[in-house]
């Protein structure tokens, strides 16, 4: 199925620099920048909360229209500010209809796992996917149904099943989620009691006898003084 472009508008960006930028975002726009296919690199300046709308969505591919015409660009950078909350400017590349690209899209796990039954536990370790497609053939997520999953199973990326046209990228024997039950540490009064006792000291225990002896040599040295 053919992937839908965000279509947005855009105009020419003349000033430039860290003031100019912050003045386009106080009027609610977005500084941005178009390249690639060894043509002209071109400021732009768009309208940001479209814009962050789209992003939000997981859209990748744009048309941009300016100046008349328009340019059909992939996402390539989005800037955040320094909390990582705010979009403060975005990188776009040219691409044809009929090229390859390499994105990165979410992985959404969908269901509830059999497993939770039994007392298991999803733990999905692997959030996003490196793909390679067709520009047109972006996927907005790869979406994956866990129904089945019992206690104890796992999911490697092998197992996926991808859009056509689409190949990932990462190594296929990845783990991507598993069901395991979660152990509790239960913690007796008895071992409690033991945490809080002194500290043993460490060294060996002498024998009765030798105990014995060393108190005998211990008396007879302030005899053997007196005789002296």
């Amino acid at each position: 199925m053919s992937v839908k472009s965000a279509q947005v508008a855009a105009k020419n960006r003349s000033e430039l620099g860290t003031r100019a930028n912050r003045r386009l975002r106080e009027a609610g726009m977005l500084p941005g920048v178009i390249y690639g296919h060894k043509e002209a690199v071109v400021p732009v300046t768009l309208p940001k909360k479209e814009v962050v709308n789209y992003l939000n969505r997981g859209a990748h591919l744009f048309d941009l229209n300016f100046d008349g015409k328009s340019e059909k660009v992939l996402v390539k950078e989005v800037q955040y500010d320094h909390l990582g909350m705010e979009v403060i400017h975005v990188d776009f590349a040219r691409v044809s209809l009929d090229e390859k690209v390499k994105v990165t899209v979410p992985l959404e796990l969908r269901g509830t796992p059999k497993g939770e039954a039994d007392g298991g536990v999803l733990h999905q370790i692997i959030n996003e996917l490196s793909i390679e497609c067709l520009v047109t053939d972006i996927p907005e997520a790869i979406r994956y149904n866990i129904a089945e999953m019992k206690l104890n199973d796992v999911l490697h990326i092998r197992e996926l099943k991808l859009p056509d046209g689409v190949k990932v990228l990462q190594d296929v024997d990845l783990l991507v989620a598993t069901v395991k039950e979660v152990l509790e540490v239960v913690t007796t009064p008895a071992a409690e009691e033991g945490a809080a006792a002194e500290p043993e000291v460490i060294g060996r225990k002498p024998a009765e006898g030798e105990e014995a002896a060393a108190e005998g040599a211990a008396e007879e040295k302030p005899k053997e003084k007196e005789k002296k």
